[in-house]
């Protein structure tokens, strides 16, 4: 009896190529210094706690981020789903406790039904996801707005708002721990041990090179949807942290779907997509959210920030093309 056996994919595709990661955090080591300088005490354990709480948010839409630009798309949506988010969840706790984690299931599974709507128009009526997602953008700003009348209504339970604000406390040599330390930990696990599975190996040869994925056997489109999926349930989650941290807006999610493609691109993803780690990713967001720090204890207008973003964007997408074409 002949046995048939599955071509296997080529060696260029099963390799995840992850980039350099040194001078990254060469600049994530200068930027603590500087702070160090200016605030002597950041690097107590409890103020430094304290500072990668709140960047749980961003570095957590970067992840999400990341998976959807390694595949060779973009997300534009996630800032705005950030926001509706919020409202929504407001809106259905109303302050009640005992709702508290039904509308946490119904965040979680309202983030990955946007990313499979934005999977599916992107991959099979092949709408440039650029235009799908900034579509996706506007219809959930609209929708939001007119869901609410105009002003958010509601309130969220204490329940609810213990994700971003509360932490263990009395931790030995640390003081205490943000419970939104904590589940970024555990996410940014999972999406490490994701990358380093068959469908990290895959997502990155879809992003490389769509065509020759295909003819060695992966499902491009599932894959790249299942990308969309994961950015929306980050965005759920950090949805979630960042309403427990300040509360209910309109603004809660405004321009963070730039933060989270700036620090991508920071962390050496290359927005062609088939290059990149999603720890250069994390490590991106968490080196600007220290640069944005840095410009606040230095009395820098925090109006520079997309000018910072931007600037940040062209630098790194310059070199990025440069290196490509002298290869």
């Amino acid at each position: 009896m002949r046995l048939v056996q599955r071509r296997p994919l080529p060696s260029r595709l099963a390799r995840v190529r992850s980039g350099g990661l040194l001078p990254l955090i060469a600049i994530l080591a200068v930027l603590l210094v500087l702070i160090t300088v200016r605030q002597p005490d950041f690097m107590a354990p409890p103020s430094l706690m304290s500072f990668l709480g709140r960047s749980a948010p961003l570095i957590l839409l970067a992840a999400g981020q990341y998976f959807v630009i390694v595949s060779g798309e973009f997300d534009l949506s996630v800032g705005s789903l950030v926001t509706a988010q919020v409202v929504v969840a407001a809106r259905l706790i109303d302050s009640d406790p005992s709702r508290t984690w039904p509308v946490v299931l119904v965040l979680l599974a309202g983030g990955l039904l946007v990313g499979l709507v934005n999977g599916l128009i992107t991959t099979r009526l092949r709408v440039p996801s650029f235009i799908t997602t900034l579509g996706m953008f506007l219809i959930l700003v609209g929708a939001v707005y007119l869901w609410s009348n105009g002003a958010p209504k509601g309130g969220l339970s204490e329940e609810f708002r213990r994700f971003g604000r509360r932490a263990f406390e009395d931790v030995p040599g640390l003081g205490r721990i943000p419970y939104a330390l904590v589940i970024l930990l555990l996410l940014a696990t999972l999406a490490v041990l994701l990358m380093r599975s068959d469908f990290g190996r895959v997502l990155v040869a879809v992003g490389d090179n769509p065509r020759t994925a295909e003819l060695s056997g992966a499902r491009v489109h599932r894959t790249r949807t299942i990308a969309f999926m994961l950015s929306g349930l980050a965005a759920a989650v950090a949805a979630i942290l960042i309403g427990g941290y300040s509360g209910v807006s309109f603004q809660a999610g405004a321009g963070l779907e730039f933060g989270a493609i700036t620090a991508v691109v920071l962390g050496g993803v290359a927005l062609g997509g088939g290059r990149g780690s999603v720890v250069g990713a994390m490590l991106g967001a968490l080196t600007l959210e220290l640069l944005f720090t840095l410009m606040n204890f230095y009395g820098v207008s925090g109006a520079l920030r997309p000018t910072v973003q931007g600037a940040i964007i062209l630098f790194a997408v310059a070199v990025s093309t440069r290196r490509s074409t002298s290869r």
